[in-house]
């Protein structure tokens, strides 16, 4: 398992509002798609999230999301060390997704850029 980098998720409450902010800050365009009801905008290190609470109230469980080589190896490198594989691994618009719980209690999303 190779951690390429993690991006910071942040939930707003308008992104249209947000996405300028962030672009300036990160220095570039963002990236925007829809997840069920929530609507999503990668710019730079920040993953911003908007939509309704009973999605959002989810989505704030996860700490952030860790871009990795490969899920399917890092499924197996997270249950040797005694993470439970909460969700995945399953495709996302950006490859392919888990969310796991540490052993800590932390949760995390780990993604792939794999087709």
């Amino acid at each position: 398992m190779e951690i390429l980098g993690a991006t910071l998720r942040v939930c707003v409450d308008d992104l249209e509002k947000a996405i300028p902010f962030y672009e300036r800050l990160a220095g570039g365009r963002a990236l925007r798609f829809g997840r069920g009801g929530v609507q999503v905008a990668a710019v730079g290190c920040f993953l911003l999230m908007s939509g309704p609470e009973s999605e959002l109230e989810v989505l704030r469980k996860v700490a952030a999301t860790i871009a990795v080589t490969d899920v399917e190896d890092t499924r197996h490198t997270l249950a040797e060390l005694g993470a439970d594989i909460i969700a995945g691994p399953v495709a996302t618009p950006a490859g392919r997704n888990l969310i796991a719980r540490h052993p800590d209690g932390a949760v995390y999303e780990y993604v792939d850029r794999r087709a």
